[in-house]
C-alpha cells in the first residue's frame, strides 16, 4: 500500500509502491478513485487518475490491484454505452443519478444475466487459441462467438449446453498445464493489441453509402482514414452517417472529449436509428463509448484504447468492425495535459515528444487479418478518426502525425459547410491511397469503366478550379462557350452528385451501382454538351433541355427503381441531343465554310 505525497490535477504521486508495475490499476484515496501507474522512479510512482481529484490530500492511501487496465469482453457488449474506462453509464445512472459521483464502480458486463450458450465443439476435440467453442445470440443482429482465450490450447474435456452467466464455466480445456475451466467472458489489456495469424492486404472497400467517399476517396475494409475539419464543418454528422451506413457487421463509436451536447445527441438518436440491413434498431450491433469534454481528462486518454480493444475482439470472431473516434485531437490534448503535469520535455505546440508514436500505435491496430485458430476466419477493423485542428489549420502536430499513418484523407472545408454543401469534403485537397489496390474490386463488382469515370470527373473539377480565377476577374459570361460548358459539368458533379443530404430518406445512402449510373449520366450529358457547343449551338439552349433538370433530381430516385429510371434518363439524354442534330449539323457545315 502506498501513500500520496503530491497531487497535480489528474496526476498523483505516491511513495512506498515497491511492487508497482507500469500501467497497473490502482485505487487512490479514501474514496478509491480509479487510476493507472504511468511512471516509475524507485518506490515512487506517478498515477493518472480517471476521476476528479479535488479534495484528495497527501497522506491518503493508494492500493495497487496488481493488474493493468483491462476490458471485459463477452456477451453483453452490443447495445452497451460505456465511459472511457468501460463503466456502463446506464447502470451508473440508475445507481447514483445523472451526475456521476467519484469512486463509483460498476462492472462492464452484467454478471447476473444468463445467456443461452450453444456449443459448436464436442468433448475430445482439439482446440487452440482463437477457436470458436460456442455461440450466443447476443442481439437479433449479432451472433456472439465464444473464443478460446489467448494462451490456451488442448483437448475439450467438458462442454456445456444451456443458459449461463458470463462468469460461469461453460467449457474446459485439458492441456500441458492441466485442465482449465473457462467462462464466456475474458479480459484483455487495452493498451496491448490482440494477436492474429496474418495481416492481409486490403482488397475491398468499406462501402459507406456516401458518394464523395465511395466514388472519389474510398477507404478499404480494414483501412484507416482521418477527417480533419474546423468547428461546424460536419465531422460528427459525417461519422454518424458512416456508423449508420458503413458496410460493417459491428460499429464501435468513441466520443472522445467532444462537447456534451454532441454526445447527448449521439446517445439519444442512436438507440432510435433503424438498421438499414434488417430494420432492427442500429444499437443491436453498436457499442458507444462516451467521454465528454467535461469528464476527467485521464479517462479521455484511455477511451480510444478501450474502444479499439472491443473492436479487435469482434474482429477475432471474423466480423468486419468499423471504429469511429471523435476526435483524436481531444485525446491528444489529454496526452498534452498529463505530460505537462509530469513535467516532461514538451515537443511541438506543447504536445509530448511521443505524440506521433502514440497515434501510429493506435491507427496501426486497424487492419484486415486472418484470425488465430483452425477456422482461419477473416476479420477487419476499419478506423476512422476525426481531427479538430484549431482554426482548421492542418499544419498542427495532431493532423500532420495522423496524415503520416492514415491512407485516406477527407479534408472538410468550412466554406463548403457555410454554403450548406454536405458532406463538406473538399475534393481538391482530399485523397485516398487505396484507389489502386481497390481497382480490381471496382472492375469486378461495379464496372470496368468506373475508375475511368472517376478520373474524368476529378479532371473536370480541377479544370473548374483553374477557371474560377478567371471568372472572378471577368465573370462567367466572358468565357468561351466550351469553358462555360466545363463549369456547368463541374456544377452538376458538385451539386447533383457530391452533395448529399443526411436527412433525406433516399439521398442519405447511395449504392455503388447507383453511383456509377449517376456519373454515367452526368458525363454523357457533358460529352454531348461539348459536341453541341462545338457545333455552334448556344449553351443556353443546351441548358434549357428538360433532362438537365431531371439530372439534378436523380439522387432522389429510390434504390429499387434506380436501374430502370436512370437508364431511361440516360436514353432520354441521348435522345434530347439527337433532337438538336439538325442544328448541330447545320452549325458544323457553317463552320466548315
Amino acid at each position: 500500500m502506498g501513500i500520496i505525497v503530491k497531487i497535480s490535477g489528474p496526476v498523483v504521486e505516491a511513495e512506498q509502491m515497491r511492487d508497482a508495475k507500469m500501467y497497473d490499476v490502482v485505487r487512490v484515496g479514501e474514496e478509491g478513485l480509479i487510476g493507472e501507474v504511468i511512471r516509475l522512479a524507485g518506490k515512487r510512482v506517478a498515477i493518472q487518475v480517471y476521476e476528479d481529484t479535488a479534495g484528495i490530500k497527501p497522506g491518503e492511501k493508494v492500493e495497487n490491484t496488481g493488474a493493468p487496465l483491462s476490458a471485459e469482453l463477452g456477451p453483453g457488449l452490443a447495445t452497451s454505452i460505456f465511459d472511457g474506462i468501460q463503466r456502463p453509464l446506464p447502470v451508473i445512472k440508475d445507481r447514483v443519478g445523472d451526475i456521476i459521483k467519484r469512486g463509483v464502480f460498476a462492472e462492464a458486463l452484467d454478471k447476473k444475466k444468463k445467456w443461452k450458450f450453444v456449443p459448436s465443439v464436442k468433448r475430445g476435440e482439439k482446440v487452440e487459441t482463437g477457436d470458436v467453442v460456442g455461440t450466443v445470440q447476443e442481439t437479433a443482429s449479432t451472433l456472439h462467438k465464444v473464443l478460446v482465450p489467448s494462451g490456451v490450447s488442448g483437448e475439450i474435456s467438458e462442454i456445456s449446453d444451456g443458459s449461463f452467466t458470463v462468469e460461469e464455466p461453460v467449457f474446459a480445456v485439458k492441456g500441458a498445464g492441466g485442465t482449465k475451466r473457462l467462462p464466456m467472458m475474458q479480459r484483455w489489456e487495452v493498451r496491448r493489441p490482440r494477436p492474429y495469424a496474418q495481416k492481409l492486404q486490403p482488397n475491398r472497400p468499406l462501402v459507406t453509402g456516401q458518394r464523395v467517399i465511395d466514388a472519389f476517396f474510398p477507404v478499404a475494409r480494414g483501412g484507416s482514414a482521418c477527417i480533419p475539419g474546423p468547428f461546424g464543418s460536419g465531422k460528427t454528422v459525417t461519422q454518424q452517417q458512416l456508423a449508420k451506413w458503413a458496410d460493417a457487421d459491428v460499429v464501435v463509436y468513441v466520443g472522445c472529449g467532444e462537447r456534451g451536447n454532441e454526445m447527448t445527441e449521439v446517445l439519444t438518436t442512436f438507440p432510435e436509428l433503424e438498421d438499414p440491413r434488417n430494420k432492427r434498431p442500429l444499437m443491436d450491433r453498436t457499442i458507444l463509448i462516451a467521454n465528454t469534454s467535461n469528464m476527467p481528462v485521464a479517462a479521455r486518454e484511455a477511451s480510444i484504447y478501450t474502444g479499439i480493444t472491443i473492436a479487435e475482439y469482434y474482429r477475432d470472431m471474423g466480423y468486419a468492425v468499423a471504429l469511429m473516434a471523435d476526435s483524436t485531437s481531444r485525446w491528444a490534448e489529454a496526452l498534452r495535459e498529463i505530460s505537462g503535469r509530469l513535467e516532461e520535455m514538451p515537443g511541438e505546440e506543447g504536445y509530448p515528444a511521443y505524440l506521433g508514436r502514440r497515434l501510429a500505435e493506435f491507427y496501426e491496430r486497424a487492419g484486415s487479418v486472418v484470425t488465430l485458430g483452425k477456422g482461419k476466419k477473416e476479420g477487419s477493423v476499419s478506423v476512422i478518426g476525426a481531427v479538430s485542428p484549431p482554426g482548421g489549420d492542418i499544419s498542427e502536430p495532431v493532423s500532420q502525425n495522423t496524415l503520416r499513418v492514415t491512407r485516406a484523407f477527407w479534408g472538410l472545408d468550412a466554406s463548403l459547410a457555410s454554403r450548406r454543401h454536405f458532406p463538406s469534403i473538399n475534393w481538391l485537397t482530399s485523397y485516398s491511397l487505396y484507389k489502386d489496390v481497390l481497382a480490381d474490386w471496382y472492375s469486378a463488382n461495379v464496372s470496368a469503366d468506373f475508375m475511368e469515370m472517376q478520373s474524368k470527373s476529378m479532371l473536370i473539377l480541377q479544370q473548374e478550379a483553374e477557371l474560377q480565377e478567371i471568372v472572378q476577374l471577368v465573370g462567367p459570361d466572358a468565357l468561351p462557350e466550351r469553358e462555360r460548358a466545363v463549369l456547368d459539368a463541374a456544377r452538376m458533379i458538385r451539386e447533383d452528385f457530391l452533395q448529399q443530404s443526411a436527412y433525406h430518406e433516399v439521398d442519405t445512402f447511395t449504392s455503388m451501382k447507383k453511383d456509377r449510373m449517376m456519373l454515367k449520366v452526368i458525363l454523357t450529358f457533358h460529352d454531348l454538351e461539348l459536341k453541341a457547343v462545338e457545333s455552334g449551338i448556344p449553351l443556353s439552349k443546351v441548358l434549357s433541355l428538360d433532362v438537365r433538370g431531371r439530372i439534378g433530381r436523380m439522387k432522389e430516385i429510390p434504390e429499387d427503381a434506380a436501374q430502370a429510371d436512370i437508364t431511361k434518363l440516360l436514353d432520354d439524354t441521348e435522345a434530347s441531343f439527337k433532337s438538336l442534330a439538325p442544328e448541330m449539323q447545320a452549325g458544323a457545315t457553317e463552320g466548315a465554310r
